[in-house]
């Protein structure tokens, strides 16, 4: 079965001639933007190479979460979870977003005790987030069985729908003006004097003075092109759901082995809780040196594959003109072919340690592509000052996993960004240049993915 079913978005019949921003990317990211964007008046066309959410915008985990930030997000996460409150009454549809609340099991009194500090600096931030005991966590998730030293529950963290929430916020757009192109890749941009003029589609030309790249995994390739160099690596996530489950809870749980949140179907999204399997491409090689501190501090928990992606990397060709047939027009959609074994060992600890999934049963297997950054958080940026960077271009990738959850909060930065109108947090922590200025790249230890 091919990755996860998507609520439909009709694509825009006619390609504008000119408008004030294009978008690249209909992930949450470049949707959310446009949705800020088209509230300020401001003319968008959003251009998806396959279709809207298509890839890793709709094969994450869901959560939306504030626990297990990297603290240079935080302030991000903040903005973005108050976004998510209004979204679905914003836009007049379901996103899925719920603020269920999430536990975070340890079976070790060191990381019970880590798990504490983690609590008290969401205080901080008035989010009520407490550690509760082994009977507290059995008392709210009634058939746990793991033996457990106790958890970290934060009630302000929450979940949403992976498939519905990037074609929800794309109709909005619609329905405010902007407009949206699926099988729509932009091969390149038009610049004079330094500055972006349009965007060259496949189905032709958009006059404009401001575009945005939210392509994922696409983004390096997209800007390695304009000779901007953007440190980005991939690795691979698998995800299973499960048709609805009796007695199932609404919160969503952490385990040590897995990690499971209710979807609106009363089935289950469960992933394993180890990190992904990181899968080598030739950037691997070139990126080394960028990625060094990363692998440094997180080489314990990496594990590494060879695979379909390298060889792919290989033929993916690195220049082209915009009279090519680029990359993104060769490769609409990204479809991994899950890690079953890995994802079916992670569902028989479900079944052993959770009594209402013993009898749980698969619905649909999917893996997706993640885009990660030397640092593990994102790029939401302009490029005006980098090598090669040209005025009116801006950059939003990088999440790292974490993308989903901050896609919201993500889309108003970089929206304020592109009109110049004050930021709605400091954007000095996800700015392009500080890979080129000199700036220490160090990862936060212990920040969790989805």
């Amino acid at each position: 079965m091919p990755g996860p079913q998507l609520d439909p978005v009709e694509s825009n019949a006619t390609l504008p001639a000119e408008v004030d921003v294009v978008i690249i990317g209909g992930g949450i990211a470049g949707v959310c933007t446009a949705l800020e964007l088209v509230e300020r008046g401001k003319t968008v066309a959003l251009c998806e190479k396959g279709e809207i959410g298509a890839e890793q915008s709709s094969r994450n985990w869901g959560w939306v979460r504030l626990t297990h930030r990297d603290p240079r997000e935080m302030p991000l996460m903040v903005e973005s979870v108050r976004l998510w409150k209004a979204m679905n009454d914003r836009i007049g549809d379901e996103t899925g977003y719920r603020q269920c609340g999430v536990t975070y099991t340890v079976t070790d009194d060191k990381v019970l005790a880590s798990e504490g500090e983690a609590a008290e600096e969401l205080q901080k931030y008035q989010i009520p987030a407490r550690i509760l005991n082994a009977n507290e966590v059995r008392e709210a998730f009634p058939g746990f069985s793991l033996d457990i030293k106790g958890a970290l529950h934060n009630p302000h963290d929450g979940r949403a729908e992976p498939q519905k929430a990037a074609p929800a916020i794309a109709r909005a757009v619609q329905a405010r003006g902007g407009s949206v192109h699926q099988y729509c890749a932009v091969r390149t941009l038009e610049t004079a004097d330094g500055k972006v003029t349009g965007a060259v589609t496949e189905k032709g030309p958009i006059k404009c003075s401001a575009v945005l790249v939210a392509g994922g995994v696409w983004s390096r390739l997209f800007l390695g092109n304009l000779g901007i160099e953007l440190p980005q690596l991939r690795t691979k996530g698998t995800v299973m759901r499960t048709e609805p489950v009796a007695d199932g809870q609404e919160q969503t749980l952490k385990s040590p082995g897995f990690a499971l949140r209710k979807r609106l179907d009363g089935g289950y999204n469960i992933a394993s809780a180890a990190p992904s399997r990181y899968q080598l491409t030739p950037d691997s090689f070139r990126l080394f040196r960028a990625f060094l501190p990363t692998l440094k501090n997180e080489w314990r928990n990496i594990s590494l594959g060879l695979g379909p992606a390298f060889f792919d990397a290989l033929r993916t060709p690195r220049r082209w003109t915009a009279k090519d047939v680029t990359p993104f027009e060769k490769s609409r959609i990204l479809d991994p072919e899950p890690d079953r074994p890995r994802i079916d060992k992670v569902l028989d600890l479900v079944k052993r340690d959770y009594a209402p999934f013993k009898g749980a049963k698969v619905a649909q297997r999917w893996a997706g592509y993640i885009d990660v950054m030397p640092d593990i958080i994102p790029v939401i940026s302009e490029t005006k000052g980098v090598k090669n960077g040209i005025d009116g271009l801006f950059v939003a990738t990088g999440f790292s996993g974490h993308g989903f959850g901050l896609g919201t909060g993500a889309g108003l930065l970089a929206a304020d960004l592109i009109t110049g109108r004050a930021p709605c947090v400091d954007p000095t922590p996800f700015r392009l240049h500080r890979f080129s200025d000199g700036s220490k790249i160090t990862p936060t230890l212990g920040v969790t993915q989805r």
